[in-house]
């Protein structure tokens, strides 16, 4: 029987009596607050001691939470007539493990209500942290200083190098009267009882013990008290307050995800300081003082380009923080080398050979303009564009095939975001390539440089169809670059998921492409970024970074529930996992932190739940500067109902979505003096028009209409058999 639909599309501000139910759910209370993960204000406490680790002579291990009393750690030891003593080796050190509760960063402080011991140095107790379980020892999962050569007890010296302070773990030698110690990068005497300041964290040991070399300040033995603990919270307080998007829908979990993707991102959104940004020489004199988005909240503290990719959307949709983002571009800009190469960061000195960067630089710069307008900085930093695309990749362009080709110019010992083996004309790198030169036309033609618009557009366009010769018509999906001479057979994540948001393939090839990964790419943890090990082992491996661009790839492609399918087995796995609601770095087999300890287990580059619910979900894009223009086109998939914000700089831009077995309801509401898109999705049948004819046209299932900001434009789409 051929379904009959009649479409009611209304553009008044109050919509028709059959939708008040509808409206009314749509308008319900909103109660996207409860999803918060930031703390309420930026002094964070422990939520609980974890009794199973706690070990030695610990009285009442619960006063430093509750309050009610003290905690005492307590070590007899032997005093020996050296300038250290040893514990007693039957005696051992005493150990508590406290819970933040979840994932944070900062300063650590703790008040001490003083400290006995009978003989030469204070006590010292010794502090380990750790984002998991896993990887909790007596030394810090990462530290600044973890990379240290131990002394032995005949030397007791300690190898300091570069910023080397600690073995791991951080030091205090405690204070007989009571005081409040605060972690301040740094030494108590000289070079002796250090800490390296800030940490990421969620659990941190705290034990009675000290390093032989950092005597005669302290011992290892004694009596300590502890009152209380807390932490200064450094990155961006992520209150209800600030937000100036939401999102909520009838999916529970893809709300909590959402707002988890966006605590993790302000975790990493912090105030660039040399005291505890990345120590391989990444401190900057022009970031000082400045508000960026770090790589990670505990490791990689420099802001890279290629992050942003990902991270900034998530700031551009929730919070007002688009300076973190345009001072870290601006400043990759203003380091940029004479051939036109950027570098991604300001580690090793903005040195760092990676060649997929100064794409990621374009691609962001778009970004910024897209989402925020910023007409100035787009215009100061036009002429690194121009040198980006026609001096830099010009200079490793093949000029037999018009293909960027991983052998030419300077790129041979260059790596990208993964540090990957790859060579020749590889696909991920031209697809960017293509990504790149198609936002930078854009941005051209906005500032009037409509020669080189016309160039870029056509690059992109003799790019795209010279990668034909790297797709695989066997498996359905492009290489990924040449093993010798030849393709190597393997296909990667990035490449093909990217030939499908640039428009390098086709519908047909883009389904294709995406079934392919499906069947040799998912994991019960998301999909591996490679089908197979032949370039390295990295089929068992994840990254939500580049998953991002797959799921976005997936939702272009109109697969929404394939794309929610791959969202809820990479997010719930990492939800659902030590230590829960921040994204990950990367994931490795069995679904472990890939890189072990060292992983990073809140990074922003992993957030891109949050602008793909945004954006695909709810369906709200930018389609001219500063959203000038939008367009609002849900993909729902199963999801039930939709609402929520979207900050644009002339206001917001409210959508609400929801259905049934009878239709469809949609309620849109953009800022003055733009304009906006709103497709419907609708099924194929015969289209009645109820109240008013309107000129709106059909493609690919959705009914697509022009309308003004202003007001609130509601669209129902009634269904009859």
């Amino acid at each position: 029987m051929l379904l009959r639909i009649r479409i009611s599309i209304l553009l008044f501000i109050t919509p028709i009596l059959a939708d008040y139910a509808w409206q009314d759910q749509l308008n319900a209370r909103e109660d996207w607050q409860k999803y918060i993960r930031s703390p309420p204000i930026s002094t964070v406490r422990p939520v609980r001691v974890l009794g199973e680790y706690t070990r030695g002579n610990v009285t009442n291990p619960e006063g430093l939470l509750t309050g009610r009393g003290s905690t005492i750690l307590t070590r007899n030891g032997t005093a020996l007539n050296t300038t250290w003593a040893y514990a007693d080796p039957y005696d051992t050190p005493p150990a508590i493990v406290v819970d933040f509760g979840q994932n944070i960063a900062g300063l650590l402080s703790i008040k001490f209500g003083g400290a006995y011991n009978t003989t030469r140095g204070l006590p010292g107790i010794r502090l380990a942290f750790s984002e998991t379980l896993q990887f909790l020892s007596d030394l810090s999962d990462f530290s600044r200083s973890n990379n240290v050569s131990y002394p032995t007890l005949a030397t007791s010296k300690l190898t300091r190098e570069g910023e080397t302070i600690t073995p791991g773990s951080d030091q205090i030698a405690v204070r007989h009267n009571p005081y409040t110690w605060t972690a301040e990068r740094g030494c108590e005497f000289q070079n002796k009882v250090c800490n390296d300041g800030l940490h990421g964290f969620r659990y941190v040991k705290i034990y009675l013990d000290s390093l032989p070399w950092d005597a005669p300040y302290t011992s290892s033995y004694g009596r300590v008290s502890i009152n209380s603990m807390s932490l200064n919270f450094t990155g961006f307080l992520g209150t209800a307050d600030t937000f100036t998007g939401y999102f909520e829908s009838s999916d529970d979990q893809l709300n909590q995800w959402w707002y988890d993707g966006v605590y993790t991102n302000d975790m990493c959104t912090d105030t660039f300081r040399l005291s505890d940004t990345d120590p391989r020489r990444a401190g900057s004199p022009t970031l000082v003082g400045k508000l960026v988005l770090h790589d990670g909240a505990k490791r990689d503290r420099d802001p890279y380009v290629g992050d942003l990719a990902v991270a900034s959307r998530t700031s551009y949709v929730s919070h007002d923080t688009s300076i973190a983002t345009k001072n870290v571009l601006a400043d990759i800009a203003d380091h940029q080398r004479d051939d036109g190469w950027l570098p991604p960061a300001s580690i090793n000195n903005y040195t760092l050979p990676l060649y997929d960067y100064p794409l990621w630089w374009v691609a962001c710069s778009y970004d910024l303009f897209m989402y925020t307008g910023d007409v100035d900085y787009i215009t100061k930093y036009y002429p690194n564009l121009v040198k980006v695309l026609d001096t830099f990749y010009p200079s490793t362009t093949d000029s037999s095939t018009g293909l960027l080709d991983k052998r030419l110019g300077v790129t041979a010992g260059y790596g990208d975001y993964a540090f990957l083996p790859r060579n020749g004309p590889v696909t991920y790198y031209n697809a960017l390539y293509v990504i790149a030169l198609d936002n930078a036309a854009s941005m051209a033609r906005y500032l009037g440089h409509e020669s080189d618009a016309s160039r870029w557009s056509a690059r992109a366009r003799n790019v795209s169809a010279a990668m034909d010769s790297l797709f695989d018509t066997s498996a359905g999906a492009f290489y990924d670059g040449i093993c010798g001479d030849v393709p190597c057979q393997t296909h990667a994540q990035d490449g093909n998921s990217l030939s499908i948001v640039s428009g390098v393939a086709n519908s047909t090839r883009a389904k294709s492409i995406l079934s392919y990964l499906s069947i040799n790419n998912a994991r019960p943890y998301g999909n591996s970024f490679y089908d197979n090990d032949v370039i390295g082992p990295f089929s068992q491996r994840v990254y939500a970074f580049i998953s991002y661009f797959e799921i976005e790839a997936r939702f272009k492609t109109g697969l929404a529930d394939s794309a929610l399918e791959e969202i809820r087995r990479l997010y719930g796995w990492m939800s659902t996992h030590d230590p829960g609601i921040t994204t990950w770095e990367g994931i490795g087999p069995d679904g472990t932190p890939y890189e072990d300890g060292f992983t990073s287990m809140a990074h922003g580059w992993g957030t891109g739940v949050v602008p793909a619910l945004t954006n695909y979900i709810l369906g709200v894009m930018p389609s001219g500067p500063g959203f000038s223009t939008w367009s609002v086109k849900p993909f729902p998939g199963d999801v039930k109902w939709a609402k929520g914000r979207v900050p644009t700089p002339k206001g917001p831009i409210n959508v609400g979505w929801t259905r049934d077995a009878t239709g469809f309801f949609l309620s849109v509401t953009g800022p003055v003096g733009t304009k906006g898109v709103v497709s419907i999705p609708v099924e194929n049948g015969t289209v009645f028009y109820d109240s008013m004819i309107v000129d709106g046209r059909m493609d690919n299932g959705y009914m697509s209409m022009a309308v003004e900001g202003g007001g609130t434009h509601s669209f129902t789409v009634r269904y009859e058999v």
